[in-house]
């Protein structure tokens, strides 16, 4: 029942995400959450970190998008410097906007990769779909209330994961 909120992959953050893995996992596409995932909330723009781990990612032949439940105004303005596709208000986990970023990359949902902090939102609305899941440890402590109210959840359901993964491993 808890596996469909277990990400395919866990990292302890963007930087630790294995390229040449999700290629040979048959991935051309990334679809990226924002908050707490490339910057932490409080950030407006994308910070040098960001900026050149996306420049890597497209060096790496993979097409991208942000798909974020952020207003219109935070996405575009993040989205400045990175110059990818981007989707606002996204609703995630809801399907819509997930399968909106696979179509403007011209990929199957199979061949995205979701990659973001959160198991309720990036994690479940990836799953939901069939994409290769990629859960990053947030980024910052400092959250909105209704993001912190969830971690609880969350770090139940992550030691489970973690957990699962060590058991196969000693198997």
């Amino acid at each position: 029942m808890l596996e469909k909120y277990y990400p395919c992959l866990y990292a302890e953050g963007i930087e630790y995400i294995d390229m040449k893995l999700l290629a040979e996992k048959g991935i051309k596409g990334l679809i990226l959450d924002i908050d707490n995932t490339l910057v932490p909330n409080h950030v407006k723009d994308a910070d040098e970190r960001a900026v050149n781990w996306v420049e890597k990612a497209k060096k790496e032949g993979f097409k991208l998008c942000i798909v974020s439940n952020a207003s219109k105004k935070r996405v575009v303005r993040f989205n400045e410097k990175l110059k990818i596709y981007a989707i606002h208000r996204a609703l995630k986990p809801a399907k819509r906007a997930l399968l909106k970023a696979a179509k403007l990359m011209e990929i199957q949902p199979s061949e995205a990769a979701m990659i973001g902090d959160q198991i309720f939102t990036d994690v479940r609305g990836g799953n939901k779909l069939g994409m290769f899941t990629v859960l990053v440890k947030p980024i910052d402590e400092k959250e909105q209330f209704f993001v912190r109210l969830k971690r609880m959840p969350e770090k139940f359901i992550l030691s489970k994961y973690m957990s699962s993964i060590s058991n196969n491993n000693t198997k």
